[in-house]
Order: C-alpha cells, then structure tokens, then sequence
C-alpha cells in the first residue's frame, strides 16, 4: 500500500483542511485522498471501513481497496462484514450516470501476505460446540460475496485482484473471482485444507473444474501443495507477472494498456462468465457439503489446524 504514493501523477493538490489522518494512510497518500474526497457522491462509509482501505483515483476512475486485517490475514465475521458493505455502497453510489467506476483492484496491506483464507480460530469454536449452523452460514457469506464479485457487482467494470504475498484457502478461492489476476514473483497460491481432513469450500471446485477441467482442479485441491506465481501463471489461473516490489506498478501498467479496450474487456469477460455459469445455489450447496465435513473433525484434526493457525499467526505479524 505504501509504494502507492508514488505512483500517482496529474492530481490537484491537497487541501489544508483534509483531515488525512482519518483515512490512515501516511505521507504521499494525500493526492489520491483528495481526489476521492471530492466524490460526495460516494457514501463516506466507504472510506471508513474497519478492515478495508479504500482509496478512488478519478483520474483512471479506479477503486484501489486493501485490506487491513487486525489480527491474522484471514476472512474473519468483522472483514466479511466490511466486504459486504463494500460491495454495498460499491453497487449503491458508482456505475453509469453515477461516479465512474472502470476498475476495482483488491491488494493486501499485510506484508508477505495477500490473505490465509478462511477464519481458522473461529472455525475450531463452531466445531467443538457442534454449530454446523454457524459453519454453514459463515460459508454462504462467503460465496455471497464471491458469487457478486464473479459478476464485477453487474457493474461495467473490470476487477483485479494484485497478489504480493501468500494466497492460501479461501484467499485462493477469493482471487478466483477476480476478472484478472497480477501477482508478484514471489507470491504463492495453495489449497492446504486436506491437511486437517476439510476441502476448500467456498469457490474452488467450481471455478477451478471450469477453468481447468476437474482433473487438474483434483490435482491443486488435494495434493496440499504450494505453487508459485510461476506455475500459476503456467496454467492460465494468473494473468500477469511482475517482479517483486513491482506489483503496483504493473497493476498500473495494466490499467493504462487496458483503457482503449475497456468495453470489448468487459465484454470479454461477461461472455466467458456466459460460456460456464456458475449459479449461487451450486455454490452454496457444496458449502453445505463443507460444513458437514467440517462438523465431523476429529480432535487431532484440530490440533492440525490449530498448529497451522499459529504458523499463519507469526507470518501475520512478522
């Protein structure tokens, strides 16, 4: 998030009175701010999300979006509900005879790290006091927000999501909803739930058997394997690599070359989405099928998750 700053050119000053501490950004932010500060059309809330940085660049009519997490990198009820709101306002104040919006990028601020997936910690809780309800509607929440993004919001947009660091779970299975992927040389991608006895179960069957057929799809989910940017890259599933500490810049790049194009872009991608549809209720049945897996862990299980959440933990604050 920090190597933003310098990259933004032809913005108007910042005010003296633009409060920028309210947004927590630090130095070189100010440019941007202030042009998205300008937008009232845009519901403040936007701005003010617990775990979501968002900052809209009128310039390139981007949203760029990180997130925050306060804990571990992970899909917890309090970034959930800031994703919601999110795609809320998103849908509420910007589109067609609103504010442009031609791009949404979703990065991470968290170093090394785009995002560990699901909520392991909570995951134990729901478990060990029999809350298959809990599971299951935490899953739905989930592909939910995945299910909206597929479709970029029904906005004529192009989503991007900017892998820096790890993409693990339901990190993984959430890129996967993105139009177009730039992930950093360096960044890895896997699917490591077999390890404590689950599956992914929020996207990856069915976006993974689409794209790449369900051997291949079999071969990512259950080999418990880490994959590189590389590799990702090899298969289809990324789109573009840049080179460590260069991710931003060849979001940026991308957004540049793709603005002539833009329309058969979005087009593009509609008639792919029309080409293997995938409907909510698939998506949400196969979480039920998660969360009757997920009620059945055994003790041991658990201690495999609870070692893994650990792991995860000191990546998230090294």
């Amino acid at each position: 998030m920090d190597r933003l700053s310098g990259h933004i050119e032809n913005v108007e000053p910042v005010s003296n009175d633009t409060d920028v501490s309210a947004f927590g950004f630090g130095a070189g932010h100010e440019q941007i701010i202030e042009e998205h500060v300008r937008h009232r059309a845009v519901d403040p809330q936007l701005f003010e999300l617990d775990e979501l940085d968002c900052l809209y660049e009128a310039q390139t009519a981007t949203l760029w979006s990180y997130m925050r997490p306060q804990g571990r990198p992970s899909f917890t009820p309090t970034m959930l509900r800031d994703f919601e709101t999110w795609q809320r306002l998103i849908g509420a104040d910007f589109g067609p005879d609103k504010v442009p919006l031609r791009y949404l990028v979703l990065g991470s601020r968290s170093p090394g790290v785009f995002c560990f997936g699901g909520d392991l910690a909570l995951f134990q809780t729901l478990i060990r006091t029999g809350n298959r309800q809990g599971l299951a509607n935490y899953g739905f929440r989930c592909v939910e927000i995945l299910h909206r993004n597929m479709h970029s919001l029904d906005l004529p947009m192009l989503t991007i999501g900017l892998v820096e660091g790890a993409a693990l779970g339901g990190g993984f299975e959430a890129l996967l909803s993105f139009d177009f992927l730039i992930a950093e040389r360096g960044a890895t991608f896997g699917l490591p739930e077999i390890l404590f006895g689950l599956f992914p179960g929020m996207g990856a069957h069915s976006i993974l058997s689409r794209r790449l057929g369900s051997a291949m799809a079999d071969r990512l989910i259950l080999s418990n394997e880490t994959y590189t940017a590389e590799h990702m890259y090899e298969i289809g599933l990324v789109h573009q690599l840049a080179e460590p500490g260069e991710g931003l810049k060849a979001c940026r790049d991308f957004i540049k070359r793709s603005e002539r194009r833009h329309p058969g872009l979005v087009n593009a991608r509609r008639a792919m989405k029309r080409t293997r549809p995938i409907e909510l209720r698939e998506l949400k049945d196969i979480v039920e099928l998660w969360a009757d897996a997920a009620i059945q862990l055994t003790e041991q299980d658990l201690k495999v998750m609870s070692r893994l959440t650990r792991a995860q933990e000191r990546v998230g604050h090294a």
